[in-house]
């Protein structure tokens, strides 16, 4: 029998949890179309998989790749991790649904973070999405259709529709503006949404009551209730407490992005929510620092970091002086990631930044703010950053609700490194090197566990039938070379990637295919 691709050699990872075996897999029509010794096979392409693993994609559970995905380079980023589907619309900001308004104010307001929608296109260079929308859930997820080499799942993100619907207010919403914030998840759960996020700690997301995510959750039918939570780290409980209330409300699952922080704090508020029946998972991603907007972490809940102007007249006058000198002890753990205008302050620490510039940090923290318009970014320090946060983090991934993210953003000259290393690290580090997992244990961590999470029900498994999203590694050499100081550098031990049966990834470069596909649940 002839078929597209035979992957002859390998040790087959199914997904399932079952251990490694020997088989070949053969691929026709995009799916897997047989598995076992399949001597004689003729295809097109032939992968020696000799002395590598052979497993289903892996699924990143929270990238920021709304924008950047469209760029070969983080294409390759991803796949040079065995990474085939970004989970995209996180934080509860994205580019859709929405008036034009609204995917402007997105755009800006996240540029640090999601990058501007208008460096997208196709790649026959037809049909690029509107910058400047309108945009819906369908109109984005075509864009992104046979356009990468990657597959995307969109969520639905709440802070764009809250925007769009009541711009940037504060206020709760009238019963009206519920009901039209009702109709844009609707609407988006049927043009294929994978559930809905939030960003708690972002605007206008900030102010939403429990009550109100409750009922937008109402539609989900079984699709994710994606959140990044109140608070978390010692203050976990708080967004947990949120969590659960939603979730009894609503009887939505719930799936809590980048959930980290002291392993003694989180994992009794992780069994408390599962002992009440919430149907609940997290993600986690192997570091210690984060990657975020400089305005959240730096300007207190009084500025109105969704009115651009207004928090840029409140940062030029003296209404802040007594804020200031209260982030003394912050400014040391933050390097500026994306700072437009100002690159050479990129790779930098605030503290470094400053002395090279002459002022002080908070004097300079100013400035940055305000010269690019609240967008810069920066990678943050945790404060329990050392032994006892790694062990933290190596608890986390240990538990059975866990997935893997990478909380990936490409934006900036100096970003953090775990878009372009996390899932590699996963495996080098915390398999090979640390046995927090064994290799099986991983595949359903970083690929069935979260394609089922997120309704995508002819993913994660390497079986009959199902599409053919496949990697090979070599389990001696993968591993993750990005640092805080090279964030861009390839992971290793990724060569030979299939996205819907088409070899995307060969000898680690790129095929130029894109057949990565929009999924809908």
């Amino acid at each position: 029998m002839r078929f597209d691709v035979v992957i002859n050699g390998g040790r087959v990872l199914d997904g399932t949890g079952a251990p490694p075996y020997r088989a070949d897999v053969a691929v026709a029509g995009g799916r897997i179309a047989a598995i076992g010794r399949l001597g004689g096979a003729e295809a097109e392409t032939v992968i020696d998989a000799t002395g590598r693993f052979v497993a289903p994609g892996f699924v990143d559970c929270h990238a920021h790749g709304d924008a950047a995905v469209f760029d070969p380079a983080v294409q390759r980023a991803a796949l040079r991790q065995g990474v085939t589907t970004f989970v995209l619309g996180q934080d509860g900001l994205s580019f859709a649904p929405g008036s034009a308004a609204t995917v402007a104010y997105a755009s800006r307001y996240f540029a640090a973070v999601n990058g501007p929608l208008a460096a997208n296109g196709r790649a026959d260079g037809t049909g690029p999405l509107a910058a400047d929308g309108p945009l819906t859930v369908g109109e984005l997820l075509g864009g992104y259709d046979r356009a990468v080499a990657l597959n995307t799942a969109y969520l639905l993100p709440h802070g764009t529709i809250r925007y769009d619907v009541m711009g940037p207010a504060p206020e709760p919403p009238s019963r009206d503006h519920l009901a039209a914030m009702l109709r844009h998840v609707e609407r988006g759960l049927s043009e294929g949404a994978v559930g809905l996020s939030t960003g708690l700690e972002y605007l206008p997301g900030r102010y939403a009551t429990a009550e109100e995510l409750a009922a937008l959750c109402a539609p989900l039918g079984g699709l994710p209730y994606v959140t990044h939570m109140r608070a978390y780290g010692a203050r976990a409980g708080v967004g947990m407490t949120e969590v659960m209330d939603i979730a009894e409300r609503s009887g939505a699952a719930v799936h809590v992005s980048h959930l980290h922080g002291p392993a003694d704090v989180l994992l009794p508020l992780v069994e408390e929510a599962l002992g009440k029946g919430v149907d609940l998972t997290f993600d986690t991603y192997p570091y210690l620092r984060g990657n975020t907007i400089l305005a959240m972490v730096v300007l207190p809940g009084s500025v109105p970091g969704a009115e651009t102007d207004r928090a840029l007249e409140m940062i030029a006058s003296d209404e802040l002086d007594d804020w200031w000198p209260t982030l003394d002890a912050v400014w040391p753990r933050l390097t500026v990631s994306h700072a437009p205008g100002m690159e050479w302050a990129e790779g930098l620490t605030i503290v470094a930044a400053a002395e090279r510039d002459g002022s002080a940090p908070a004097e300079f923290c100013r400035r940055l703010l305000t010269e690019t318009r609240l967008e810069a970014g920066v990678v943050s320090a945790r404060p329990d950053e050392g032994p006892e946060g790694e062990e933290s983090v190596r608890r986390m991934l240990r538990h059975s609700s866990h997935t893997g993210g990478s909380d990936g953003i490409y934006v900036g000259g100096h970003p953090h490194p775990r878009g372009f290393g996390a899932f590699a690290r996963f495996l080098g580090r915390h398999v090979r090197e640390l046995g927090d997992w064994t290799w099986e244990q991983a595949v359903v961590h970083l690929a069935s566990h979260p394609a089922r999470r997120f309704g995508l029900a002819d993913r994660g498994l390497v079986r009959s039938g199902f599409a053919a999203d496949v990697v090979v590694f070599d389990p001696a050499a993968v591993g993750d070379r990005a640092t805080y100081e090279s964030p861009r550098t390839l992971a290793a031990g990724v060569d030979d990637v299939l996205v819907s049966g088409v070899r995307v990834l060969a000898g680690g470069e790129l095929t130029g295919a894109t057949p990565g596909r929009a999924l809908r649940p």
